[in-house]
């Protein structure tokens, strides 16, 4: 099978995997390093020859980090050189295949386009696709606003955002080399990487360079405004010692993880163990008013991609994952208290979900309200918005299917749903958060919609039930993944009314 491809910035070396051609490390992007710290993502220098992309490049700097308390990771192998993307192709031909396009999550601090759950391999199988996964700089070097130390810094806040955008354009240059077609391109993914997701869709920078897209537990409302950013950086500043650009360019990368570890506790005690109620990331894409205008939400609710097919949800128990890490809230007045200086009525949201969980822990009803302030909330809020333009391809679902894992503290927990979208439940890991036995036929029912909406605007013709568009002003139609999979209508309406006021 023929393995070499020429790109816009010269020939490419891939390798065969399993009968498909994976093509790995691809440069997207000029290093990030030196005096490009903190710097937009700049054109890849062409190179002569023929360059390997035969095996995946370093992940960009991060600490080794557990996931919500569960699993903890050791340090990965990583640089700052970290702009890098990959593709899975059945050929290099003409057919001009639909293309997806994976980012990744990990609370932007963590994480990298090429964990075996991302194994795209299945979608280039089954629905004969074009698979791409990225990565983009995370944590301080990807996201900390010093445009206020040199406004030549500007867009820092976003760099990260800009990296994905920077992935996309390559796509756009140089994937119908790999069998794809630049004009049929859906962008997915997970937490951090949803929200990039409903982001982009709210970005005039990246308007064109994707045609549907698949935000998963994660929606647009999680931007922070330049103060709050700066408070993140005003932090990193005093524990690093340095106050100018110049101090920050000579920092060992090693130190300033070592700081934003530290910085993202303080963080995550004062806006989420604290009384705030906030979902407590540290570095998130930021309302600039250059690269993000505006809130993002606005944005989608204005037009700005009327046109772009969306398929949204979230799992039914996302904050189950996390509240294994930060400990029990022992009683409703702790809960009340903890939100209760975002919102007045903090009594009257705690008898809301007291009411539907009877005499449940309070830690459960402290889940389910941060599940649907983080999570499920902002999707609606996201779908309504782009309902109002793309009504018939607006399509929610919820992901309910219970893992037995950890002796069922997790539920339907946030990540669970990965590996039954990708069809990839035998990858190594998986059963820590599934336990054993997961059933595969909820891996068929996902991973059949995505490719249905993928190529036809339209999770049906999945072999689902009649999967109806999300209608604000209808039935509120959505998909609930568990065994069977079922449609529900308008699921928790009475949770869904009483943040309708507030987000």
């Amino acid at each position: 099978m023929e393995s070499i491809v020429e790109t816009t910035a010269g020939k490419l070396q891939g390798r065969e995997k399993n009968g498909l051609l994976l093509f790995a490390g691809i440069p997207f992007a000029a290093p990030p390093v030196g005096d490009l710290r903190f710097r937009p993502p700049q054109p890849v220098e062409p190179w002569g020859g023929v360059r390997a992309a035969t095996h995946f490049s370093k992940v960009a700097p991060q600490a080794g980090a557990p996931l919500g308390g569960v699993i903890t990771a050791p340090p990965p192998d990583w640089d700052e050189d970290c702009l890098y993307l990959n593709v899975q192709t059945p050929a290099l031909d003409d057919a001009s295949r639909p293309v997806i396009v994976w980012i990744h999550g990990g609370g932007f601090l963590t994480g990298t386009g090429a964990i075996p759950w991302y194994d795209g391999a299945n979608f280039v199988i089954h629905g004969d696709i074009v698979a791409v996964t990225i990565n983009y700089r995370l944590g301080a070097l990807g996201w900390m606003h010093l445009g206020e130390l040199d406004a030549g810094y500007r867009s820092s806040a976003n760099n990260g955002l800009l990296d994905q955008i920077a992935a996309l354009e390559w796509v756009r240059d140089n994937i119908a080399a790999f069998g794809g077609d630049p004009a049929n391109v859906t962008i997915f993914g997970e937490s951090a990487g949803g929200m990039s997701v409903a982001t982009l869709l709210g970005t005039p920078r990246a308007k064109g360079l994707f045609h549907r897209a698949i935000p998963q537990s994660g929606a647009a409302h999680h931007v922070t405004t330049t103060d709050e950013a700066s408070e993140v950086t005003q932090r990193m500043l005093e524990q690093v010692g340095v106050n100018d650009i110049e101090g920050l360019l000579k920092l060992d990368a090693e130190r300033m993880l070592e700081v934003q570890g530290e910085v993202n506790l303080e963080v995550v005690r004062d806006r989420v163990m604290g009384e705030t109620g906030n979902i407590g990331l540290s570095f998130t894409p930021v309302v600039d008013g250059d690269v993000l205008p505006q809130q993002p939400r606005v944005a989608v609710r204005e037009g700005l991609n009327a046109g772009v097919p969306l398929l949204i949800g979230t799992t039914r128990d996302e904050w189950n994952l996390f509240a294994m890490g930060y400990g029990p809230v022992d009683d409703d007045e702790t809960i009340a208290r903890r939100i209760g200086r975002r919102y007045p009525d903090a009594s009257d949201i705690v008898g809301v979900y007291r009411s539907r969980l009877g005499d449940a822990p309070s830690n459960d009803v402290w889940s389910a309200i941060m599940t649907d302030l983080a999570f499920r909330q902002p999707a609606i809020r996201l779908a309504e918005a782009q309902a109002l333009h793309s009504p018939d391809h607006t399509f929610m679902y919820l992901f309910d299917w219970a893992s037995p894992a950890f002796g069922g503290q997790l539920g339907a927990c946030h990540s669970l749903e990965i590996p039954f979208v990708f069809d990839n439940l035998g990858k190594p890991g998986v059963d820590i958060l599934t336990g054993p036995d997961a059933p595969q036929s909820v891996a068929d029912d996902m991973h059949a919609a995505w490719i249905a909406f993928v190529r036809d605007d339209d999770p049906n013709g999945s072999g689902l039930p009649e999967w109806p568009a999300y209608s604000p002003d209808g039935e509120r139609e959505t998909m609930r993944f568990d065994t069977p999979s079922h449609l529900d209508s308008d699921p928790e309406s009475t949770e869904r009314q009483l943040w309708e006021a507030v987000l």
